[in-house]
């Protein structure tokens, strides 16, 4: 991870390139990224899916 300041974009950019994508979330990751996200603000994250 990286620093605690920009772990909130991190992850953001992190889901946006998932959707994107669509690889597959499993539960251990996915545990993860709602704990790293619990203090971050709502954000609306804007991407394009691949096709």
């Amino acid at each position: 991870m990286p620093a605690p300041a920009v772990h909130c974009r991190y992850i953001g950019e992190w889901v946006a390139t998932k959707y994107r994508w669509g690889p597959a979330v499993d539960q251990a990751e996915r545990e993860a990224l709602l704990t790293y996200t619990a203090n971050c603000p709502n954000e609306t994250l804007a991407f394009v899916r691949a096709s």
